[in-house]
């Protein structure tokens, strides 16, 4: 198996399905593209995987960072917002 993304060959699995072999959740250790087997072709082989975000080594090596993912806004009617109070 290959990475749809930039085509290395080292997978690991992420996580599978609480039901055995419905889907397994695949992660590339080169790029860190993610993917579920379940998904279409585009998303799962290279071959199908669209030629305008394709990666090759050079690109990962480039990039100039990778996105820091942003804290959460919660809004007010949020039942899981966290107490700002301390216990």
């Amino acid at each position: 198996m290959t990475c749809p993304r930039c085509a290395h060959d080292t997978i690991g699995t992420v996580t599978t399905s609480p039901v055995p072999g419905v889907w397994d959740v695949l992660q590339c250790v080169r790029c860190l593209y993610m993917w579920r087997t379940t998904e279409p072709d585009r998303r799962t082989r290279r071959e199908a995987y669209p030629v305008e975000f394709r990666m090759t080594p050079a690109d990962i090596e480039t990039a100039p960072e990778v996105p820091v993912v942003p804290p959460l806004l919660y809004g007010r009617n949020e039942p899981n917002r966290p107490s700002r109070t301390a216990s």
